[in-house]
């Protein structure tokens, strides 16, 4: 712990002086003291919990039900790894123009807002991940769903129509 070595006193013969004692602290107790305190708050802290997307998928039955949706009300988004590609109608119309935006809140965000302010609340927003897209890339544009507050979307796979729309626009 703490140690008082006592060094010779003054010199002979002359004024008495009070002698003067060195201390020296052993350190170690305390850094014990302070891992012990790092331990214990590590343990007992509680971590960031997952946030979980409550995604709602119809119930599998033997009748599929067919809900009818009008083309000028459905935006089709096909996010991949670094851009987010869409497009409003059939993909196999000769008038169908593809376009591209990325995942920023000035881009698909914004694209979003704009078509909601167009055609109003009840649209349609398709999404066909491309095959170049990540897991990653689908939860973004789900959350930007969930920000534009867009309850109407549906996940499909890529079909050949929309790939070769992506390969013939060149973007």
């Amino acid at each position: 712990m703490a140690e008082i070595s006592q060094d010779g006193g003054g010199k002979k013969g002359g004024k008495k002086r009070s002698k003067k004692a060195s201390t020296k602290i052993d350190m170690t107790p305390m850094v014990d003291l302070g891992f012990l305190l790092i331990t214990f708050f590590m343990l007992t802290t509680t971590l960031a919990k997952p946030v979980v997307m409550q995604l709602n998928m119809p119930d599998k039955t033997e009748k599929e039900e067919k809900s009818e949706v009008k083309m000028s009300e459905t935006l089709t988004v096909m996010p991949d790894a670094e851009k987010v590609y869409y497009y409003q109608g059939l993909p196999t119309e000769a008038s169908t123009q593809l376009q591209k935006t990325n995942y920023s809140k000035d881009g698909i965000r914004t694209v979003l807002f704009d078509y909601k302010r167009r055609v109003g609340d009840n649209f349609t927003i398709v999404i066909k991940a491309t095959k170049g897209a990540k897991y990653k890339n689908m939860v973004d544009l789900l959350d930007e769903c969930a920000i534009t507050s867009n309850k109407r979307y549906a996940i499909l796979e890529i079909d050949p129509d929309s790939e070769k729309l992506i390969k013939k626009s060149g973007l």
